[in-house]
């Protein structure tokens, strides 16, 4: 059946009559979306570790069935009840609930509320933005943080962990372009040449950033880090940044504790920054967005971007779930 305004495609995660949870492509109708200020006819949404969780039906992502994952869309709005976007207007939605409290963007039509959505720079296309999504907003966010302590090109190599990943390759990118010298740590030593090919100046195996010792400070090594991991590798980084150094954290997926002392901070005054820029205010988000759209763009974005169907999304889940996913997957919507 064709898809129209009142029959859509969408990847619909529920719990069967047996109890299991499963997802799978499916047809509904728009009185089944949620309420909202915009409807959005989505060109192209993304595949986030974040949105494998959703898709399995993970209790802390997907905190209701039925559920839509999908933290990014792109797309253009085909109906407003807010005088701040028009029909016809290409919007990026992404962040807040959208993907996890709220139904978000596998699905050809998306209803939001207006402050969900960010309008895209003229020179951004709807393609490039759900490319860059939540991570690269993240990613950038990280970026202007790091800045912010005032660390510039020649103070010395930037940490970038999981740098495999949405965040980490993009963090590469965006500071690689601004003249760092990018250390990029990966537990996918077959990456190497990709990753310096992405700007990358050394590339180290992830475990190097594993010690477990209690020593409460290790050898000054990093200006900066962007860490995506989080866990013993959050630690080992904050241990070994030099004086003065600034550490962004956005990732959880190496754990959620970070066991270590107050030295770093009291003793080489080093800045812990958390990254979250799914809450972060509308008008830095714009910023951010735009900052992509422009003197931060992403030299390398079709180096790091694959494509997928909506429904081929089975076997790209299950990998993600993996760690088998470098770089960006963009899931063609109706675009």
């Amino acid at each position: 059946m064709a898809a129209s305004p009142a029959d859509f495609a969408c990847w619909l995660v529920e719990r069967d009559t047996g109890g299991r949870v499963r997802g799978a492509p499916t047809r509904l109708r728009l009185g089944d979306l949620p309420p909202g200020d915009l409807l959005v006819r989505v060109g192209f949404s993304s595949l986030n570790y974040k949105d494998g969780l959703a898709a399995t039906g993970h209790p802390g992502v997907a905190k209701r069935l039925p559920q839509i994952p999908g933290i990014d869309a792109a797309g253009r709005v085909v109906e407003s009840a807010d005088g701040r976007f028009k029909v016809g207007d290409r919007v990026l939605v992404s962040g807040r609930e959208f993907g996890a409290g709220a139904w978000g963007g596998w699905s050809e039509y998306a209803r939001v509320p207006a402050d969900w959505a960010l309008a895209l720079p003229p020179s951004l296309s709807e393609e490039e933005a759900a490319t860059l999504g939540v991570a690269g907003l993240t990613a950038a966010l990280s970026v202007k943080r790091l800045l912010a302590q005032a660390l510039k090109p020649g103070d010395g190599e930037i940490l970038v962990t999981g740098s495999t990943g949405g965040v980490g390759s993009l963090a590469l990118m965006i500071l690689a372009g601004l003249g760092f010298k990018v250390v990029a740590s990966t537990g996918k030593p077959e990456r190497a040449a990709w990753l310096a090919e992405l700007g990358a100046s050394r590339v180290i195996d992830r475990h190097s950033l594993e010690d477990d010792s209690t020593t409460p400070l290790l050898k000054s090594a990093w200006a900066g880090v962007v860490d995506s991991v989080g866990g013993l590798t959050l630690a080992t980084a904050l241990r070994s940044t030099r004086t003065g150094g600034c550490v962004t954290a956005c990732g959880l997926v190496g754990g959620t504790e970070l066991a270590l002392t107050v030295h770093p901070f009291i003793l080489r005054g080093i800045t812990l920054c958390g990254i979250d820029s799914a809450w972060t205010p509308a008008p830095e988000r714009e910023e951010l967005l735009a900052l992509l759209a422009g003197p931060w763009r992403p030299a390398g974005l079709a180096k790091i971007t694959r494509r997928v169907a909506l429904a081929d999304l089975a076997p790209e889940i299950e990998a993600i779930l993996a760690g088998r996913i470098a770089g960006r997957t963009l899931v063609g919507i109706g675009g």
